[in-house]
């Protein structure tokens, strides 16, 4: 089995190596981050200063302007960074074990899924909290339509559109429309 760890678990995990994703000092920034994100869920979209101080509170950096909906989810949020203008539509699920870089006027639709994370296909090693993660970059001007899945270690080229219900394996190049499981180009914008 792998046993991976040092003293920084939030940089290991980060790096792309396998690491046990069960220790305590990560359980307790995802705790931490999924009261912010419950307290984010509750508060009317009306209370727009409340709601704009818990993002940037969640958010390891953000724009001056943007639009989150309710509901939202991430793991740790620290390792998010997104651009100005950004529009990120319900039920939003970032799971940001590594970095997770969003570019400027990004839209990304209803049911959208995030995923840097990589559990271990052996399951004695999965039940132990093996795991990896590796980041997933949006460039500028991107388009994601309503519940596409964008997996680890995905790059989506600036001016892509990416469509409905897809499933994001591999990089997409810029200014494509890109749509399907798995998702691949079409054709050029």
């Amino acid at each position: 089995m792998r046993k991976i760890m040092n003293a920084d678990n939030m940089e290991l995990l980060g790096s792309g190596e396998w690491m046990n994703g069960f220790a305590d000092d990560l359980g307790e920034k995802l705790a931490v981050c999924e009261d912010l994100c419950f307290s984010l869920n509750m508060l009317p979209p009306s209370r727009k200063d409340e709601r704009e101080a818990l993002v940037r509170k969640i958010f390891g950096a953000i724009g001056r302007r943007f639009t989150i909906h309710s509901p939202f989810h991430c793991d740790f949020g620290s390792n998010i960074s997104v651009g100005e203008n950004f529009v990120g539509n319900f039920n939003l699920t970032i799971l940001d074990e590594a970095k997770v870089t969003i570019g400027d006027n990004v839209f990304i639709g209803p049911n959208v899924s995030l995923c840097t994370v990589v559990h271990s296909f052996d399951a004695e090693e999965r039940n132990a909290g093996i795991m990896k993660a590796l980041p997933i970059t949006i460039g500028d001007n991107v388009w994601i339509a309503a519940n596409v899945v964008v997996l680890p270690g995905v790059t989506i080229g600036e001016r892509s559109v990416i469509g409905a219900g897809s499933v994001v394996t591999k990089s997409i190049p810029q200014g494509v429309l890109a749509v399907g499981n798995p998702c691949r180009p079409v054709r050029e914008i």
